[in-house]
């Protein structure tokens, strides 16, 4: 069977759909950046960067970019009626303090349990940049992950257990990939969407660790 996979922002739009109105989120460089041009109007999400920024918006018109209001990505944004910056040192109060409802990060790897990889390959020349993805991974209520299903080598990044350095442990919620959307549970890995025309068993082979079918017959 043929099957597409989602692009990016069909990915960040997906995601978009399962925060809830008046969630604290914070949007982890690269990908979840484009969940914020996603998120509707009718619902009040508090977007959360980690140098210092609470209740920001998409990123500005051309020509309209203030320099002193960028994200952790170092991207231009908006800020939003009643937002507000502050110290970096507060920012990271907040993320280790249990305050985010969501964090929305990208991946190297995940691991059946719930184990995350996303800040270092372990390879020799890698420059390690850890940020705050690790109080993001332990700090938030919940950890929706956005990532490739596969490297461009072909590789799985949804595996049995990690063979790059950890950023945190047992920690990821949700899976959202080019291919489908997966629920890290007690009993296993739980597909629960996948893209038309994918079939389960192909989806198995192109993943490095047990699925359980919970899409709808």
């Amino acid at each position: 069977m043929s099957y597409q996979k989602l692009s990016r922002d069909q990915i960040a739009e997906r995601v978009a759909q399962d925060i809830p109105d008046g969630a604290y989120v914070n949007l982890g460089i690269g990908l979840p950046t484009k969940i914020s041009n996603y998120l509707p109007a009718d619902k009040d999400v508090f977007l959360h960067s980690e140098n210092g920024l609470l209740a920001f918006g998409p990123p500005p018109a051309k020509g309209e970019e203030d320099p002193e209001l960028i994200n952790a990505g170092k991207e231009y944004v908006t800020m939003l009626t009643g937002g507000s910056f502050f110290h970096h040192g507060d920012s990271f109060a907040m993320m280790r303090g249990g305050h985010l409802d969501i964090a929305v990060l990208g991946a190297f790897q995940v691991a059946a349990n719930g184990d995350l990889a996303n800040w270092h390959t372990g390879a020799a020349d890698a420059i390690p940049a850890v940020g705050g993805a690790m109080d993001l991974a332990v700090g938030a209520k919940k950890v929706f992950i956005t990532t490739d299903h596969n490297t461009k080598q072909g590789e799985p990044k949804i595996v049995e257990t990690l063979s790059y350095p950890a950023t945190g442990l047992k920690c990821v919620d949700r899976i959202y990939t080019d291919l489908c959307v997966i629920d890290v549970t007690a009993e296993g890995l739980k597909v629960i969407e996948k893209v038309d025309g994918l079939s389960f068993d192909e989806l198995q082979a192109l993943t490095g660790a047990k699925l359980i079918d919970a899409t709808d017959p």
